[in-house]
Order: structure tokens, then sequence, then C-alpha cells
């Protein structure tokens, strides 16, 4: 099970192609839609996000409602398109017309992938880099992630994110009642945040930001409940599920970290205060009295919650740029500006989920079967069944 992604930020649309989702998972463009309007919410976003209503278009895949277990095209249409043909266009133009296109670009902007980007691929026109580098190309992962949330749901999976930490101001640690309390609390959210005390002040910072002409980052949670225990492997290093969910994290952009339950901080303790304690009952069989290690041990899922934390950086960009050196003439400049999100942690937390539920999906599609949702369902369940009985 995999997905590739296409698209310019800028350019007609943005487009992914799924493939190896089983066959009878029932599926309609509201149940993609939903995500993709989350991701555009939160607080510190900007003008983009009143230009583009994201929508998806399924065009392979999917008939009467259901998958068929053939790849699933899912496309995103880009609102902004008509102002930017000239600039975008994919038609061939003269060296004189090349010289009449505006907004190229000579000045890679720190944080970024301009500069780097250009040297790898030869690019004058950084350009080239930055309408792929953008994280306009999350709008279709996120896309991806809604398909692998109802996959999981079927399963009796729950996948849900909030916002632990912006710009210094951290949620008080408070025990969740549940993850359909999570997620009403965070919904009705501007920062997604599960603590109401500290909400308005996670606010103050990012107006205060955007003042400044400045931007900040934070931290993201999510939780997944209901995933049976031994999924993933302790056999092979790239077969571990912790690995590939940390994978999946950092490549959202401008992730810098990720963390699996006290994470960072088991590094400054005993370990009989990290390790969770084993303990059975008839009705739950085994189970662990703590849950300091995320729901993972050896590559493997316990049983318990999986919780994994992500740092996302400040937005590079600032309406007060940084020092750069323009390509051409090698001059120092400031660096230009190509968007005005001061903040979009509460929106990285809804691609997190995205990514997260996509790898889990994708590791019980291995592990339980690949075709049909039926085969899946019930081997799911004797799994669970055979963990309690153990």
């Amino acid at each position: 099970m995999r997905y590739l992604t296409a698209g310019e930020s800028h350019g007609p649309q943005l487009t992914t192609i799924l493939e190896g989702v089983p066959a009878g998972l029932p599926l309609t463009v509201d149940d993609i839609n939903e995500d993709l309007a989350r991701r555009q919410k939160g607080h510190g976003r900007g003008r983009r996000m009143q230009i583009e209503k994201d929508t998806v278009q399924i065009l392979s895949g999917v008939r009467h409602g259901y998958t068929l277990g053939s790849p699933i095209t899912l496309a995103v249409v880009n609102d902004d398109w008509k102002h930017w043909t000239k600039i975008m266009g994919i038609e061939a133009i003269s060296d004189e017309a090349q010289e009449e296109v505006k907004r190229k670009v000579t000045k890679p902007r720190p944080g970024h992938a301009d500069l780097n980007g250009a040297i790898k691929y030869g690019h004058r026109d950084m350009r080239n880099v930055l309408e792929r580098s953008s994280a306009r190309e999350t709008t279709v992962r996120v896309a991806a992630g809604a398909v692998a949330r109802k996959f999981l749901a079927e399963l009796g999976i729950v996948v849900a994110g909030h916002v632990t930490e912006i710009g210094g101001v951290k949620a008080a640690p408070k025990e969740i009642k549940s993850l359909r309390d999570l997620k009403e609390k965070t919904e009705a959210s501007p920062v997604r945040c599960y603590d109401k005390v500290v909400e308005q002040e996670m606010m103050d910072a990012i107006d205060t930001a955007k003042q400044n002409g400045d931007s900040i980052g934070g931290i993201v949670e999510v939780i997944v409940e209901g995933i049976p225990a031994g999924v993933g492997s302790y056999v092979h290093y790239d077969r571990k599920l912790d690995a590939k969910l940390a994978a999946a994290v950092m490549s959202i952009n401008a992730f810098k970290g990720v963390e699996f339950g006290v994470g960072f901080k088991a590094a400054s303790l005993p370990g009989s205060k990290v390790h969770d304690e084993i303990a059975w009952s008839e009705e739950r069989g085994y189970y662990r009295l703590s849950n300091n290690l995320g729901g993972f041990e050896g590559g493997m899922t316990t049983g318990m919650p999986i919780v994994v934390k992500g740092v996302m950086k400040p937005i590079p960009t600032l309406y007060k740029p940084l020092q750069s050196v323009d390509i051409d003439t090698k001059e120092p400049f400031q660096a230009s500006i190509e968007r005005s999100d001061s903040c979009a942690v509460p929106a990285a937390s809804v691609v997190a989920e995205a990514v997260v539920a996509f790898e889990i999906a994708k590791a019980i599609v291995e592990q339980f079967g690949q075709d049909q949702m039926n085969s899946i369902r019930e081997n799911v369940q004797r799994m669970r069944e055979d963990a309690r009985r153990f």
C-alpha cells in the first residue's frame, strides 16, 4: 500500500494516486473533504486559505461508493491557477517571452529548499523548487490520510491529533477523557488545543509574531487507539512500525523532531520510571499499567494507544526577511516573501494525523491481508482474540 503525489503549489491541480487500498472499503468524497477543510483552519493562517477551498475529485478506483482494489486517483483543483497560467504554464515559450515572465526567484530564502534544490537540479529560477517544496503538497497527503482513516475506522481504530505547544506556550498536561472528547474540543479550538486555559495565550503569541513580521512553531501530538498488539516487527530494522511513523512525521514540511510517549524525557529518568509494567485480566488480556513508551516496544505495538509527537519549526518565510544572496549577482539581498502564514501548527496537526494514519493502515494491510476488507477484518479480529487468550 503506497501513494505518490504530484503537482505544484500554483499549478492547475494537486494529485495523488493510492495503490494497494483493499477492495470493499466504503469511500465517498465527503470522507475526504472533511479532513481537507480541517487542514485549512487554524489561527495564524494566511490569505491562501481564503483563496482556495479545497475539495477532492475521485477519478478512479471507486465505484458506487466502494473501493475496487485498483489504484485510486484523487485530485484537488487549485482555484488560484487562473492567476498563474502565464507564470506556471506548461507549454514551451521563447527566450524573449521567458524574460517577460514575472516573479522569477533568484534569492533563496533561509530555511527553505530553494538553494539546495536549485543546486541539485540546476535551476536558475528557484520558483521551480519552491512550487513543489511548498507545504501546499500536504493537501493531497491529507486526502490520502483520510482514505487511511476511513480504512482504520472500519477496523475499530481511531486516530486523533491536537496541539500541545505553540511559540513556547504549553498546554497543561491533562488526562484526555476519550478521543471523542479530544476531537470535539480541539475541533472547536482555533489552535486545536485541548487545554482551553492557554488557548487565548497561544493565539496572542501568534498575533504578536505576525505584528513583528515573524513566525512561530510548536508541537503536535497524534494518538491512535484500537490497534492490536504485535503490529510491526522486531526482526528487521526497516519493518519497525515506530521507525516508519517517525519517518512519516519527519517528512512533513518544517518538522524537525519526533518522539513517542515520554520521548526525550526518558534520557533523564531511571528505567523504573520509563518501562511500562505488564498486567493481565480475563476481560482485557495483557495490558500496561502506564504508557510511557507511547504504545511501542521492539518496533511493535503493545496494544496500548500509540502516542507520537512532532516538533514543527517556525515557518521560514518572514515579513522581516532574513539575509540571503542573489544567485545571479552574488549580491546580498533580503529574501523574498512567498506566503504569509505566521503559524501553521494547528494545520500541521491535521497533516500529522494523516501521515500517521496512512503508515498504520499500510502496516495493517501488509500484516493482515492485502486484497479484501472482509478478510482483513477477520484477520485483525482473530489477532485480538489470540492476544487475549495467549
